[in-house]
């Protein structure tokens, strides 16, 4: 596929496939692109009609249904800002995401809505059953929206606080379709199982960027790798995007030869491949290609290892993808030389427009370009440090800031901590990442209190947290170090974690 003029489109246009073609399939069956643009126009009518005033954000709170597919495409259409919630998220989760993106309505299931509490909802918000849309109604045509208008805002945890929702415009969802159908060489006959969360912008860009090329998207809510290769085999998938823990848990699943042959491409984000994993995919999937990348919400994507090189190159992250001007730059503002470690930089039309209603976090991620870089203007600067080689290969080192990365989700220590806190069995509490085979890190919180109340703050976590934000382990104190400052000491606590030090 030639890389088109990077000039943007509303994000509807994704559209591309020829009208009789399949364009998603599902266990109720199947839908050609001209039922997906009836279904995109029908919800985006119904939007219309609800009264809403251009730019309002809709939130959507579902598993991979046929509306959650839909809502991307047709709440632009509609002139209103998509706010897709992560369907393993719990009601506090939910009610905060609801409050900070100001959402006029938020479309749900029954047993989902049923969970929330007094309160949870903004009095603004109204909460819609799925089942109330159709597909067969009139709606509006193709968008003719400003490219540069917001589109959706996706929700993505920080360092401390709560998620932060990150502003995208329909020209970043375009432009990042067009690259990955690039760089991806998707083609209309391409089958891409969608096992990946619609909230996070690598599994929604699996719908922009098949249908972009003319492909078939095949959602799946997964419990079991057996899901999944069960999947594989019905859908005839050609394609599967994950994240290094899954692919864990696929290399242990029994895969049928010929299951396995069908797999012509696997993508892989949210977390490096090890050498090992490396070898464990070119056994079991022979025939395909292991495409690695990089990215990071605030920019979509920065990077991508050519196949061909990912043997010789494991633990690169590779070079920069159509449309992204990426950089590594040092403490001084300057280039980093080649071999040097700097930050991650990345520039360009790929880069959003900040976070919903914080300009103080904006302004600390958003900056100006470094003059060197082929596109001036907001630049994300990553806080990941990264070299670049004499090859133009860059590679990780490592992320400035306390995230945790669990099995592809990443987590704020001071979300956990927050919920920990809410109840009275400890005092203070710390939340840190290790290194876990399976999930890439596991959570460990070091709490000042008594560990007799162990057994009742598990309880209580496993109804405020999802499944991927449980810690692992509980580590008592009498009281936590604290620094010179007088603050709590992360460093240290995470020094002796890492080194095998609990005491």
């Amino acid at each position: 596929m030639a890389l088109p003029d990077p000039v943007p489109r509303p994000i509807d246009h994704v559209l591309r496939g020829a009208p009789d073609a399949p364009a998603l399939l599902d266990r109720a069956g199947g839908w050609s692109f001209a039922d997906l643009e009836r279904a995109v126009a029908s919800v985006a009518g119904w939007l219309v009609r609800q009264g809403l005033a251009p730019g309002d954000r809709v939130a959507t709170w579902l598993p991979k249904t046929r509306l959650a597919c839909v809502m991307p495409l047709a709440a632009p259409r509609a002139g209103l800002v998509h706010v897709p919630v992560n369907p393993l998220l719990r009601r506090a989760q939910v009610a905060h995401i609801l409050a900070d993106s100001g959402a006029a309505l938020l479309v749900t299931q029954p047993a989902r809505a049923a969970t929330f509490e007094d309160g949870d909802v903004p009095a603004s918000c109204r909460v819609v059953d799925e089942t109330q849309i159709g597909f067969d109604a009139e709606g509006p045509g193709p968008s003719t929206a400003d490219p540069q208008a917001l589109a959706a805002i996706l929700y993505t945890s920080g360092s401390t606080g709560r998620a932060k929702g990150v502003m995208l415009s329909h020209a970043n969802l375009w432009l990042g379709a067009v690259s990955v159908a690039h760089y991806l060489h998707l083609a209309a006959t391409d089958r891409v199982l969608a096992v990946l969360p619609l909230s996070f912008d690598y599994g929604q860009n699996q719908l922009f960027s098949t249908w972009f090329a003319g492909g078939l998207v095949a959602p799946l809510d997964y419990l079991t790798a057996r899901d999944v290769v069960r999947a594989v085999e019905r859908c005839e998938a050609t394609t599967l995007a994950g994240v290094p823990p899954l692919w864990v848990q696929l290399l242990e699943a029994d895969w049928p030869a010929a299951t396995a042959a069908r797999l012509k491409r696997l993508t892989n984000s949210g977390g490096a491949l090890t050498p090992r994993l490396v070898r464990g995919l070119r056994e079991r999937f022979a025939t395909a290609e292991i495409v690695a990348m990089y990215g990071l919400t605030e920019a979509f994507r920065s990077t991508f290892l050519d196949p061909a090189a990912i043997d010789a190159n494991p633990d690169a992250i590779g070079r920069a993808i159509p449309f992204a001007d990426v950089m590594t730059v040092r403490a001084d503002g300057e280039r980093a030389a080649p071999g040097e470690p700097g930050e991650l930089v990345h520039a360009g039309p790929l880069v959003a427009q900040g976070y919903w209603r914080d300009a103080e976090r904006t302004a600390a991620r958003f900056r100006q370009a470094p003059a060197f870089a082929a596109h001036g203007g907001l630049a994300v600067w990553s806080g990941d440090t990264v070299v670049e080689d004499e090859d133009g290969l860059f590679r990780f080192v490592g992320r400035d800031d306390e995230m945790i990365k669990v099995a592809g989700n990443r987590i704020s220590p001071g979300e956990i901590e927050e919920a920990v806190l809410k109840g009275d069995e400890a005092r203070e509490a710390v939340a840190i990442g290790v290194p876990d085979d399976r999930n890439g890190q596991a959570i460990v919180v070091v709490l000042a209190g008594d560990a007799t109340g162990e057994e009742r703050l598990r309880s209580r976590l496993k109804t405020a947290l999802p499944s991927f934000m449980q810690p692992a382990r509980y580590l008592w104190r009498d009281a936590l170090p604290r620094n010179a400052n007088g603050k709590l000491d992360r460093a240290r606590l995470r020094a002796e974690l890492l080194d095998g030090v609990t005491s």
